[in-house]
């Protein structure tokens, strides 16, 4: 299967882990060996309710059986999809009510840069220095990153940047601006938090220049951070909420979200503003629907903050730098990019999965299930003080 692996299956880079993957279940995931993977990754933010979660596994087996896919997104009414943009708008502040389904986080980025762009009537936007927000054409012409780029162009044009956490570069926004778009935590950048009320500062800006402020809660949305969505800690409720990964518990999904009143504008002029043939999906809106559900009647959110205080207190050594993020979105920062190498690969030796982050290369990421449990938090982190501590000095 590995042979057929790297001749048929398109690659995304030189040195893929390539592990041969037999079945997965809660914190774990088990190679074709039968050996078993403590999985401190989550799909890349995904898998929040860890792998094959029995409340996500019997809402996709109960909604196969009813009807998978009917019709374009929005011609037909779908009970799961109604039933997860209700429960969603009932659980988000004012005016983020009106939610559309889509495939990806990066397509939902697209669909807000089209919002954004038709509801003000402007073609300016903004994005940070060093932000990910997805690799489709738009997606690519908002990172922040010069290097991941500069073969694919030309990209959108009017496109502008400012360093996250500058209060000084928040006069970029002006009333030529139809949108700034911000990871709420920059993740591609080394899981940088917002400082000295700065998202505040940037809502206040937008609202007085008239343009929308776009959200990116990709990663640290649906709990990961304690809170439901990131933004919930900084005092700053967006324009356009983006949102997908750990949104249907492992299943491809995206989405943004606005008011009802801004949405109404990809209805008209033109007719069909964004359209999708398998947004809204019945299959994954079930999925969505249980995951979110799960996540909100549990204590999995608080747990969240409960666990980092683990890893923290854990993971104490002085090869480690520093541990940036928030709840379970953490990046151990060591001091040189082969250390972060080493461990990442030592520890998949040992059964441990880790990952890298694509714009920082001295961090490990750390983003497990939020259903991961004290001991296995403890074997992982014991298993990355033993190989920390292997390493020479």
């Amino acid at each position: 299967m590995k042979e057929d692996y790297f001749k048929y299956q398109a690659q995304t880079s030189s040195h893929p882990l390539a592990l041969e993957i037999s079945h997965a279940k809660g914190s774990y995931i088990y190679d074709t060996k039968g050996r078993a993977h403590l999985d401190f990754v989550a799909g890349v933010s995904a898998c929040s309710l860890g792998h094959c979660h029995p409340r996500v596994v019997n809402a996709i087996q109960d909604q196969v059986q009813k009807y998978m896919h009917v019709m374009v997104y929005g011609e037909y009414i779908q009970e799961p999809a109604v039933a997860y943009t209700k429960l969603l708008a009932s659980l988000l502040p004012a005016p983020l009510e009106t939610t559309y389904l889509v495939n990806s986080g990066t397509e939902a980025i697209e669909g807000a840069l089209k919002l954004a762009r038709r509801f003000t009537g402007r073609s300016q936007i903004l994005s940070a220095k060093n932000a990910y927000h997805g690799n489709t054409m738009g997606s690519l012409s908002i990172m922040g990153y010069e290097e991941r780029k500069s073969a694919f162009r030309p990209l959108i044009p009017d496109v502008g940047f400012i360093r996250f956490n500058s209060e000084e570069d928040l006069l970029k926004i002006t009333e030529r601006t139809a949108g700034v778009v911000l990871e709420t935590i920059q993740g591609g950048a080394g899981f940088i938090l917002p400082e000295n009320g700065y998202l505040k500062k940037v809502r206040e800006r937008c609202t007085a220049m008239g343009a929308m402020l776009i959200l990116d809660e990709i990663q640290p949305g649906f709990g990961r951070t304690g809170k439901l969505f990131a933004f919930e800690h900084y005092d700053c409720v967006p324009d356009i909420l983006v949102i997908g990964k750990g949104m249907a518990g492992g299943l491809p999904v995206g989405a943004f979200v606005a008011s009802h009143h801004m949405m109404q504008s990809l209805i008209e002029n033109p007719k069909l503003g964004h359209i999708t043939t398998f947004g809204g999906n019945p299959v994954i809106a079930a999925a969505c629907l249980a995951t979110l559900q799960e996540i909100t009647e549990s204590k999995l959110i608080q747990e969240s903050l409960e666990k980092e205080a683990l890893f923290r207190k854990l993971l104490q050594q002085p090869l480690i730098k520093e541990i940036r993020g928030k709840g379970l979105m953490l990046a151990l920062i060591m001091e040189k990019p082969e250390v972060a190498n080493e461990v990442i690969l030592k520890c998949a030796e040992k059964g441990l999965i880790l990952f890298w982050l694509l714009f920082e290369p001295n961090a490990i990421r750390i983003s497990p299930p939020l259903t991961i449990n004290n001991q296995e938090i403890s074997l992982g982190c014991a298993l990355i003080l033993e190989v920390l501590n292997g390493l020479k000095q």
